[in-house]
This record gives C-alpha cells, sequence and structure tokens, in this order.
C-alpha cells in the first residue's frame, strides 16, 4: 500500500554512509537534498558537509545537489562545499528534476543514488524516477509547520516500512 514511499535503504545521517562501499558497487553519482538531510534548515555548510564533499570528490563521485529552496540558498551552499552542482526550485517529488540532475552528471538510474530526509519529496520522487533512495533521519527537531504535519504522516508510511523490513 505504502511500497512506492519506501526507500531502499535506512540510515541515521548521511554522514554514515559507507560511501566507498556504494562506489564498489558501481553507483558513480550522488543526488542530495541540502536541509535536514546535509545541514540544519537553512544553515551554512559546515566542516563535516565541506569535508564529506571533500571526500566524495577524492573516492571520484559526480554530487548534485537537488532542492525545493530558491537558487541564493542553493548557490551559497554549493560554493560553501564545491565539488558538486545544483538544481533549485527542483519541483520534488516530479521527476524532471531527478532526470536532470542525472543528464547533468552523465549518469544512469541504475548508477545514481539519492540521499535525503522526506518521503513524500524526497524518496517519491526519487523512486518515482527510478533512483535508488537512502532516507536519513532529519537533522533538526524544528521545522516548518508543514513538514511537521507530513512527519505524521510519515510516521505511518515508516511503521509499516519497519514492520516489513523486520519480516
Amino acid at each position: 500500500m505504502f511500497e512506492c514511499f519506501y526507500p531502499d535503504e535506512w540510515i541515521a545521517s548521511a554522514y554514515d554512509i559507507d560511501y566507498e562501499g556504494l562506489y564498489q558497487a558501481g553507483f558513480s553519482g550522488i543526488i542530495y537534498d541540502i536541509d535536514n538531510t546535509l545541514v540544519e534548515h537553512g544553515a551554512h555548510a559546515n566542516e563535516r558537509a565541506v569535508k564529506l564533499f571533500e571526500r566524495l570528490h577524492e573516492i571520484g563521485f559526480q554530487v548534485m545537489l537537488l532542492s525545493n529552496n530558491k537558487e541564493p540558498r542553493v548557490h551559497s551552499f554549493q560554493e560553501e562545499v564545491r565539488y558538486c552542482s545544483y538544481i533549485h526550485k527542483a519541483g520534488k517529488p516530479g521527476r524532471k528534476g531527478y532526470e536532470l540532475a542525472m543528464e547533468r552528471m552523465g549518469t544512469t538510474r541504475d548508477n545514481t543514488v539519492f540521499i535525503g530526509d522526506q518521503l513524500f519529496t524526497d524518496v517519491w520522487g526519487a523512486k518515482r524516477a527510478g533512483i535508488r533512495t537512502i532516507l536519513v533521519k532529519p537533522i533538526d527537531k524544528k521545522e516548518e509547520i508543514q513538514i511537521i504535519l507530513k512527519r505524521r504522516l510519515e510516521a505511518i508510511v515508516l511503521y509499516f516500512y519497519r514492520k516489513r523490513t523486520k519480516s
């Protein structure tokens, strides 16, 4: 019933992912959400994020930021982390932003992974585009009211996801 929202993996943090393992498994492109995936909502890139993007570059990944935010937010974050490109006002969960990201990175559905913190925008959109998905827990509990309401619905979906993955 909720399978279209189920991530392929659910990990505590984008900083806990085995990126070397992903690369060895044949993945060469990563698409990230920014807010509450890499940093708190609206925050500048911190040292942890900068080091992660340096590491991804050294491994050999192509990286794209895909955000529904306006360009000033996404562009400034991209300049801080470097080693990536971006698409702002991406229209997630629509497929077009994900497909454009792969086109710009020169990757395919088979070798691209999406990492984000929201089921109904990030994960659903990536799954609609045929991309492997990794859901991470939100970094900050303080969120806008519309996201808080979505989190309550996400909790229901994640309840059934946990039941399914335990059996």
